[in-house]
C-alpha cells in the first residue's frame, strides 16, 4: 500500500492518496482540483473511489470536480449526505467558496467495510468535530480527518460539534487500535495512537483513566 498526502487550500487541509498497484483512493479532496489531478497522473494512479471523512467545506470543496475527472464514486457520512448536497448553505465564513455540491453515489456508517481499488476499508464513527464524522482505517493506518492531530484534537466551537462526543471517539480509535496506526489527519502531520497518547494534553484526560 502507498500512501501520499496533498496540503491543499488556504486552511491547509490534506487530501490523501491510497493505492496499490496503480488503483487508488482519493480521501477528502479539499480543494485545488487542478493540482490534485496533476499529482494522480503523475503517480499513474486510477482513482476508483473517492472518501469523506466529513463535509465541512474545506474537505470537500474539490470532490465534484475529482468525481467528475475520475468517474469514480463518491462514499459519504450517511449523516452528512446533506451537507454535501447543500455546502454553500454551511459556510458560514467571508472569503471561502463558492463551492459545487455533489450528491454522493454512496453512505457509509460506522461499521461498514468497504472492499476499494484493492484494499480494505473499515468504517469507524467518530462524532464530536462534525455530526457524523468517520475515520478510515486501512492496513495499519487510520485516514482521521478532524478527529485526532499531532499535538491537537479536533475543534467542538462549530455547528453540530461537541467536545465530549470527540473524546468519546478518540477513546475508542485508543481503545481499539494498537498503538503503532499511523494517522494521516486532515490537517498537520502524520503522528500515531501511541504518540499522541504519550504527548497530546489534550488526551490527559483520557490517560488518565
Amino acid at each position: 500500500m502507498d500512501v501520499v498526502g496533498f496540503t491543499v487550500g488556504p486552511v491547509q487541509e490534506n487530501a490523501w492518496l491510497v493505492s496499490n498497484d496503480g488503483r487508488g483512493v482519493l480521501v477528502d479532496p479539499g480543494e485545488e482540483a487542478e493540482r490534485l489531478q496533476r499529482e494522480i497522473a503523475e503517480r499513474e494512479v486510477k482513482v476508483e473511489a473517492i472518501l469523506i471523512t466529513h463535509c465541512h467545506f474545506d474537505h470537500v470543496g474539490a470532490v465534484a470536480a475529482m468525481a467528475r475527472h475520475t468517474g469514480a464514486p463518491v462514499y459519504c457520512p450517511a449523516g452528512e449526505v446533506k451537507i454535501l448536497e447543500n455546502i454553500n448553505d454551511y459556510v458560514r465564513w467571508p472569503g471561502f467558496g463558492p463551492f459545487e455540491p455533489y450528491s454522493p453515489e454512496h453512505a457509509v456508517n460506522g461499521g461498514d467495510t468497504l472492499e476499494l481499488a484493492g484494499l480494505t476499508f473499515d468504517v469507524i464513527s467518530t462524532p464530536g468535530h462534525s455530526p457524523d464524522h468517520v475515520t478510515y482505517a486501512t492496513g495499519n493506518a487510520i485516514l482521521s480527518g478532524d478527529v485526532l492531530f499531532q499535538g491537537s484534537v479536533g475543534r467542538t466551537d462549530l455547528p453540530g460539534s461537541d467536545h465530549a462526543t470527540l473524546m468519546r471517539s478518540i477513546a475508542t480509535l485508543l481503545d481499539t487500535l494498537p498503538d503503532e496506526t499511523h494517522v494521516l489527519p486532515g490537517h498537520m502531520g502524520p503522528t500515531t495512537l501511541g504518540a499522541e497518547r504519550a504527548t497530546n494534553p489534550f488526551l490527559r484526560e483520557l490517560a488518565a483513566r
